[in-house]
């Protein structure tokens, strides 16, 4: 299975790397599509970004299209699914409890949950999609967590294998993280958001 995730993952780096400017371009549609179809590495497609548009650009188009995708996906599970959830879910007591959590938490909590490289992303959004949560808070979260999420990816640009197996990424994963708590931290407070 490791094996056929690293053909994967090398088949992507070589026919986006190989398309020019077209590459980096679908390297873009895909970081949309990865935020609600989790199968994609997003981390090769920030990588590409950061190599071809550059360090500053690279960030911004990686980190506009990963809040965007996530958004997208937030907004079709709040809009389209939720109703339905609802009601399937109304005598779920476990799921009762799952939602109950993700309603109740704070701002840096959930910046905090984005902004680990190796979270999920489409399970966030669909959690939240489903959950009673503000918008406003969700966004706010989506915004800072992404922003250390792409930095992790673009300039460490690491593999999950690589950062379990050496100490320095992770304590980089710890210092971004931590960083990213302490910014959402202040915002919330400072804007009434919990």
């Amino acid at each position: 299975m490791l094996g056929y995730l690293k053909n994967i993952d090398q088949l992507i780096n070589n026919l986006l790397l190989g398309m020019g400017i077209y590459g980096p371009i679908l390297g873009c549609f895909l970081i949309l599509v990865e935020s609600i179809f989790p199968f994609l590495p997003l981390f090769v497609f920030i990588t590409i970004n950061f190599l071809v548009f550059g360090n500053i650009i690279g960030f911004f188009i990686s980190w506009i299209f990963t809040v965007l995708g996530c958004l997208i996906s937030f907004l079709l599970c709040r809009n389209k699914i939720k109703i339905w959830f609802n009601k399937k879910m109304e005598n779920k007591k476990k799921i009762k409890k799952i939602m109950k959590i993700v309603n109740t938490m704070k701002v840096e909590q959930l910046t905090l949950l984005i902004a680990i490289p190796f979270t999920p992303a489409f399970m966030v959004n669909i959690a939240a999609g489903l959950s009673n949560m503000p918008i406003k808070k969700y966004m706010i979260s989506l915004i800072i967590g992404k922003i250390f999420l792409v930095i992790f990816w673009g300039f460490i640009g690491t593999s999950l294998l690589q950062s379990l197996t050496h100490p320095t990424a992770l304590i980089k994963i710890i210092i971004l993280v931590s960083i990213a708590y302490v910014i959402s931290k202040i915002i919330s407070k400072k804007f009434h958001l919990n």
